[in-house]
C-alpha cells in the first residue's frame, strides 16, 4: 500500500494525498453480499434533525462483512481484495470449500489465492481467526470480540492492531491501539495480523469537496455563534469562548464523562493514554 501526491496544478491538488488502489483486484462487489444503504441526512423517524453536519455524499451499497468468523474448520481461499466505501480498511472475498462466500477485513500481507481457516485448530497465521486461548503470547491481532460469539467490536480501522500480552485464568490481557490494557475472555476470537491499508492515516483530502462526497457537511465552531446558539458564542471580535463545552453546556477537552459505576471498569487494567 502506498500514497499518491499530485503536482499543484489546481488549489485542490496542492495538498491532496490519496491512497493507491494497486492492491485492489476488482471494482464490482459480490452481488449476494451487497444490500442497499439509505441515507438519513441526520434525521430521525419523524424528520427531526438529531445529528448535525450530515448530508449528501455519494450513494453507497453496504457490503456484509463476516465479523464472527464462525465457519470453524472449513478452509477458504482469498478470491479478491476490494474497496469498501463504508470503512477505511480494504475487504477480501473468501470462497469457502462448501461453496459459501463471505467478506472479511483484509489484513496486511494477505495474498490472492491464500488459504485461510478459523477455529481452535487453525494455525496462528495472518488472516486466520482463533480464540485468544490458542494464540501465542506477543502476537499482533485485530478484529477482537468482547463477548464470545458476538462478533468483532474492537480494532477494525485501517492500520490498527492490538497485542496479546499475557493470560490470567480464563482472561487474556490485551493491549489495545488506544494504549488501554484490558482483560477479555479467552474464548473470544481474534484475527491474526494488522488491519490492512495502513497508509490511510497519511491521506489528505486537499479540498472541502472531498468531505462533501463522503456525506460530511460544513461544521461551524461554537465560538463564531451567538450566545443564543451556543455557550461559547457572542463577544466583540474574536473571543476565546471561555471553557470549551458542547452546545448543551457539557464541558469538553479533558472533562471526564465515563461513569464511575461502569460495569466494564473491573476489566480495564490500565486506562488509555491522554
Amino acid at each position: 500500500m502506498a500514497v499518491r501526491k499530485f503536482k499543484p496544478t489546481t488549489p485542490g491538488q496542492r495538498h491532496k494525498v490519496i491512497g493507491t488502489f494497486e492492491t485492489i483486484t476488482t471494482n464490482v462487489p459480490e452481488k449476494s453480499l451487497v444490500v442497499g444503504l439509505r441515507k438519513t441526512g441526520g434525521r430521525n423517524n419523524s424528520g427531526q434533525l438529531t445529528m448535525r453536519y450530515i448530508g449528501g455524499g455519494h450513494k453507497r451499497k453496504y457490503r456484509v462483512i463476516d465479523f464472527k468468523r464462525d465457519k470453524d474448520g472449513v478452509p477458504a481461499v482469498v478470491k479478491t481484495i476490494e474497496y469498501d466505501p463504508n470503512r477505511s480498511a480494504r475487504i477480501a472475498l473468501l470462497f469457502y470449500a462448501d461453496g459459501e462466500k463471505r467478506y472479511i477485513l483484509a489484513p496486511n500481507g494477505l495474498q490472492i489465492g491464500q488459504q485461510l481457516l478459523s477455529g481452535a485448530e487453525a494455525a496462528p497465521e495472518v488472516g486466520n481467526a482463533l480464540p485468544l486461548q490458542n494464540i501465542p503470547l506477543g502476537t499482533v491481532i485485530h478484529n477482537l470480540e468482547l463477548r464470545p460469539g458476538q462478533g468483532a467490536a474492537l480494532v477494525r480501522s485501517a492500520g490498527t492492531f492490538a497485542q496479546l500480552t499475557s493470560r490470567e485464568g480464563k482472561y487474556a490481557i490485551v493491549k489495545l491501539p488506544s494504549g488501554e490494557t484490558r482483560m477479555i475472555l479467552c474464548t473470544c476470537k481474534a484475527t491474526i495480523g494488522t488491519v490492512g491499508n495502513s497508509d490511510h492515516a497519511l491521506e489528505s483530502s486537499g479540498k472541502a469537496g472531498r468531505s462533501r462526497w463522503l456525506g460530511r457537511r460544513p461544521r461551524n465552531r461554537g465560538v463564531v455563534m451567538n450566545p443564543v446558539d451556543h455557550p461559547m458564542g457572542g463577544g466583540e471580535g474574536r473571543q476565546s469562548g471561555g471553557h470549551p463545552r458542547s452546545r448543551k453546556g457539557l464541558l469538553a477537552k479533558g472533562y471526564k464523562t465515563r461513569s464511575p459505576k461502569a460495569a466494564s471498569s473491573k476489566y480495564i487494567i490500565e486506562r488509555r493514554k491522554k
